[in-house]
């Protein structure tokens, strides 16, 4: 699978929920979730989860994972392994900023996430 995007890049200045994205042919198996931040101001934060869906309607009240607390620009990678979620087949995300200090009072985020299946080889470490 060719990487496809959850998010593609997107400048945000508040708190937000992404599209949905069906997961056809990958549903029950391992992906990995790069989450990317192009553009970043001083003296704020993001957080980013990723929620699961059996219908594309109905997302529950918790995320199936969540990327630490993010300051700084840096590309960051999940595993997100859905074997013991075989009944999900919609993924989105959602995203909180913060914002503290002096100057302008809305933060502001260049950032992206795209999704790839874990090749075999990935996973065994690259044997």
């Amino acid at each position: 699978m060719l990487p496809q995007f959850l998010l593609p890049e997107t400048t945000i200045r508040e708190a937000g929920t992404g599209p949905e994205i069906a997961l056809g042919e990958h549903k029950g198996g391992c992906l990995v979730l790069t989450f990317g931040i192009t553009r970043i101001i001083e003296q704020e934060s993001i957080d980013l989860s990723i929620w699961g869906s059996t219908n594309g309607t109905d997302w529950g009240t918790k995320p199936i994972l969540a990327f630490p607390q993010k300051f700084y620009c840096g590309t960051y990678q999940l595993v997100l392994d859905l074997s013991d979620l075989p009944e999900i087949t919609h993924l989105r995300t959602k995203w909180t900023v913060n914002r503290w200090g002096k100057g302008e009072p809305k933060p502001l985020f260049g950032i992206y996430l795209f999704m790839q299946a874990m090749e075999p080889a990935m996973a065994a470490g690259g044997r």
